[in-house]
């Protein structure tokens, strides 16, 4: 006894729904059109995600740098480094380490500039100068740090010389 088993509902046919017309099977113009629109989509989310991912990057690395100047500025102060107070001032591009009682009486050849991108404000406490040998801050306040679509960091810097970030 043998079983015999019909698959034909597993083959596919080709019909032609009009007379005349050939069997053959392509993409309609719609669907070629919602294809497009779909990746258009896709890719701009992608980009306005990817330009919020290098904006919050640029902005984390700022508050790297300085934080590092302030560091490097309250280190040297405590070791009176050339005998002299050290400070760190933030501006747009630049965190400048400098050797001086203020930024605007430093002396230029002990800068030490670390760039940041352009596109960063900072706003706010943008100066501390460091004490010759306690190595405390002569003022205190708060950085902001600005990017293009509004992204902050704050960084506040007590009496004691302690950054909160």
């Amino acid at each position: 006894m043998s079983f015999r088993v019909s698959l034909s509902f597993l083959r596919k046919e080709a019909r032609s729904t009009l007379p005349g017309k050939s069997s053959l099977r392509g993409f309609t113009l719609i669907e070629i059109i919602l294809s497009l629109a779909l990746l258009t989509v896709i890719a701009g989310a992608s980009f306005i995600t990817s330009r919020t991912l290098i904006i919050d990057a640029d902005l984390d690395a700022a508050v790297i740098a300085f934080v590092e100047g302030v560091r490097g500025a309250g280190m040297r102060s405590r070791g009176s480094d050339g005998d002299n107070q050290w400070g760190v001032s933030a501006q747009s591009g630049n965190i400048i380490l400098f050797k001086g009682t203020s930024f605007a009486a430093r002396d230029t050849t002990y800068d030490a500039i670390t760039t940041i991108p352009t596109t960063i404000t900072p706003s706010g406490t943008t100066e501390i100068v460091f004490a010759k040998l306690t190595g405390l801050p002569t003022s205190t306040g708060t950085l902001t740090l600005t990017g293009l679509q509004g992204q902050t960091r704050t960084l506040t810097i007590n009496a004691k010389g302690t950054l909160s970030y």
